[in-house]
């Protein structure tokens, strides 16, 4: 039976998944590939049967975690926006951003292994992540907190660097700083040359 095709799960059903896929990142970042999946269970406060019911592999699992990640930090930007003004939504978003650079450096050698063995876990990752971020930015620029002349994809980039050197969680403080830096120079305080 196709994903289209599944019926919805029950809400405790959900629940569970929801609880196993937020252990498995945790696990997965703190022992890499070596995290036994009967932890992920117990972290989940779910039995190994209910884990290998949802995820069969341990491949299936891994994937199902990182892609879960990309859609929790995608999916918050309406909240967000609703909750903040533009650009305070776009700060908080950029602090999820290297919450998720974090766990994804931490589940790189699982995630390594999953590319290895056929699976393709960051499909269109980046492309939903830059659509997150066009709208907060759009929604900041339309409502004049911050520059209309920087790209979605120029802040990307941006955003790609900073997790690149600083997404460690003992670099934290540091992506901080430089998340304020970017952010700051976003800022619509005087026109800029397009």
């Amino acid at each position: 039976m196709s994903d289209a095709t599944k019926r919805p799960l029950r809400a405790d059903a959900q629940r569970n998944r929801d609880k196993i896929l937020a252990a498995a990142v945790r696990v997965f970042s703190e022992e890499g590939l070596d995290a036994h999946l009967d932890r992920i269970a117990r972290e989940a406060g779910v039995g190994s049967g209910t884990l290998y019911r949802n995820f069969p592999t341990r491949e299936a699992l891994i994937e199902a975690a990182y892609r879960n990640e990309v859609a929790r930090l995608c999916d918050s930007v309406p909240g967000l926006l609703a909750e903040h003004p533009p650009a305070e939504a776009l700060r908080a978003w950029t602090r999820r951003f290297i919450d998720y650079a974090t766990a994804k450096l931490g589940m790189a050698d699982a995630l390594r292994a999953v590319v290895a063995s056929g699976g393709d876990p960051y499909g269109d990752s980046r492309q939903l992540i830059q659509s997150a971020l066009t709208a907060l930015m759009d929604a900041g620029a339309a409502a004049g907190e911050i520059r209309s002349d920087i790209r979605s994809t120029d802040m990307f980039a941006a955003l790609a660097g900073i997790a690149l050197t600083s997404s460690r969680p003992d670099q934290r403080e540091q992506a901080e700083r430089l998340l304020d830096l970017v952010l700051d120079g976003l800022r619509a305080t005087a026109p800029h040359p397009a």
